[in-house]
C-alpha cells in the first residue's frame, strides 16, 4: 500500500520483527524530516534520480554534517542514533531499508560454568529444581 508524504510516496514491499523494505518515489527539492531511529539502521539504494543525504556528526551551534549525493545504482547507509535527512536533488525512485543489528554480545552472566562436585548423575541428582540451587 502507498502512503502519500510532502517528499513523494512510500510502499512497503516487506516487514519482519527486525528489516523493513520500502519503495520511495521521491521529487526534487523536497526533504524528509530530520530525525534518528533508537534501534535501526536506515539504508538507501537509488533506482533513479539522485538523492542527498545529510548526516549530522554531532549537535548543536557548527554541528558538522555529512553530505552524499546517490545517483543510480548507489547505495549509503545511517547508523543508529544519527540524525539526518534525505532531500530529492532531481525526480527518482529509491529503495529504503531499515534493520537492527543483531547484539552478538547481548549475553549477562550471573554466575559461571563450573564442574560440580560429585559429578551430577541421574542416579544421585535427587531434585534438581532445588538441590543445584543450594550450594
Amino acid at each position: 500500500m502507498k502512503s502519500g508524504k510532502i517528499w513523494g510516496t512510500t510502499e512497503l514491499i516487506e516487514t519482519t520483527d527486525c528489516f523493513e523494505f520500502h519503495r520511495i518515489e521521491f521529487k526534487a527539492n523536497v526533504c524528509c524530516s530530520e530525525h534518528y531511529h533508537k534501534t535501526k539502521w536506515n539504508g538507501f539504494y537509488v533506482e533513479s534520480g539522485s538523492l542527498l543525504v545529510k548526516v549530522w556528526q554531532d549537535e548543536g551551534e557548527g554541528a558538522t554534517v555529512d553530505k552524499t549525493v546517490l545517483r543510480q545504482g548507489e547505495y549509503f547507509k545511517v547508523g543508529p542514533g544519527k540524525w539526518h535527512q534525505f532531500i530529492g536533488v532531481d525526480d527518482g525512485v529509491a529503495f529504503e531499508l531499515y534493520w537492527s543489528k543483531f547484539d552478538t554480545d547481548d549475553i549477562v552472566r550471573r554466575t559461571q560454568g563450573k564442574r560440580l562436585e560429585p559429578v551430577q548423575t541421574e542416579r544421585n541428582i535427587g531434585n534438581p529444581l532445588t538441590d543445584l540451587n543450594h550450594e
